[in-house]
């Protein structure tokens, strides 16, 4: 998601958003004005809620899923921060040990 405005909200609050979305019928934009959150923000959690639900589109990620990928993408690089790392010490013992 480009351009985020770096706001958080809480889970709950998203959730009830949402719920306040399917229940009454009303637009996103009507219940974000509302609740004084961005309309396209609100339509995304809409759109996630429904992803989440199994109703997306095939191949969307769900939540659950978004958030393992964002660990194991974390968790790569850190490894190869550490591959680098050990690399260059490797070098520079091979060249000590060289002398």
């Amino acid at each position: 998601m480009s351009g985020k405005s770096g706001k958080r909200y809480p889970a709950e609050f998203k959730k009830g958003a949402v719920e306040l979305v399917l229940s009454t019928g009303r637009t996103p934009a009507e219940v974000a004005r509302e609740l004084g959150v961005s309309a396209e923000g609100l339509r995304s959690w809409v759109k996630q809620a429904a992803i989440d639900r199994g109703q997306g589109p095939a191949g969307a990620l769900s939540s659950t899923e978004r958030e393992e990928l964002a660990r194991l993408r974390r968790q790569n690089r850190e490894q190869q921060q550490m591959i680098e790392i050990l690399k260059k010490a490797t070098a520079f013992f091979a060249k000590e040990i060289v002398k």
